[in-house]
């Protein structure tokens, strides 16, 4: 069971922690969805709207999978938009009773909405027609107006998904001094989209690709606020609503 007390056990499920903590197996559910923050946008270069099918892959420092969670994947100029089925989430770090709550609850299937611009993140839940609004994590605002300078070190050719690659080691600077350093496959045959994009933290692995990747403007419209839906003050109001609903609905013993 999902200990309800702590908040944090669900938002590590339900919104998930940010990119990088969660490539560090961290509890903690605070920050951005997976598969996103700031300094990754800037991977995307000139390329501000399209949607794909994503996969993020977290390796331990054995290059064992430890998780595993596919989305669908569409950004609009700075705003992004996952949508997850948290059914999908495999690894052995997961918990399957909590996915299972999640299940039991309609919480199992979320849509993580960014708006850099409003520095706002939107967790909607359509089987609840319910969301909140959860602030980004102020390092995340801050690097998102932040200079980076970017060099590109070239690692040769190698195909991804049939897609002939260019590999290249990308380190971003900020003005701090600070260091990021990724591996990127850009696709030839797709205008030098980054396909696939590889970050080390913590002797772990993080990797992200894109599929079925589609070079055209999503509707403007699924990154607006639901309409129809209820809105709730935190992630804990919404929860304890998905209780008293799922009790409502649960048929009476005779």
């Amino acid at each position: 069971m999902i200990n309800w007390k702590n908040p944090l056990s669900v938002l590590a499920l339900a919104s998930m922690a940010s990119f990088t903590t969660l490539a560090q197996q961290s509890p903690i559910g605070v920050g951005s969805p997976p598969g996103w923050n700031a300094a990754m946008t800037r991977l995307f270069g000139d390329f501000k709207a399209f949607t794909a099918n994503a996969e993020l892959r977290v390796l331990d420092r054995a290059g064992r999978e430890s998780i595993t969670l596919p989305m669908n994947f569409a950004l609009l100029d700075r705003k992004v938009r996952m949508d997850i089925d948290m059914s999908q989430l495999k690894g052995p770090q997961v918990p399957p009773e909590q996915i299972a709550e999640l299940k039991r609850l309609a919480m199992d299937r979320l849509a993580c909405v960014i708006l850099p611009d409003a520095q706002m993140t939107e967790i909607i839940f359509p089987a609840l027609t319910a969301y909140v609004e959860m602030p980004l994590p102020q390092e995340e605002v801050a690097a998102l107006n932040r200079n980076f300078k970017m060099d590109k070190n070239p690692l040769g050719q190698e195909a991804i998904d049939g897609h002939p690659c260019a590999k290249n080691r990308v380190r971003m600077t900020d003005e701090q001094g600070q260091k990021m350093e990724f591996i990127v496959w850009s696709a030839a045959d797709l205008k030098d989209f980054p396909i696939q994009a590889q970050m080390n933290d913590g002797g772990t692995t993080v990797v992200i690709r894109y599929k079925n990747v589609q070079l055209a403007r999503p509707d403007a419209k699924q990154f607006d606020p639901p309409r129809g839906y209820t809105k709730h003050k935190d992630i804990v109001q919404l929860m304890e609503a998905a209780t008293k609903r799922r009790g409502t609905n649960t048929p009476k013993k005779k």
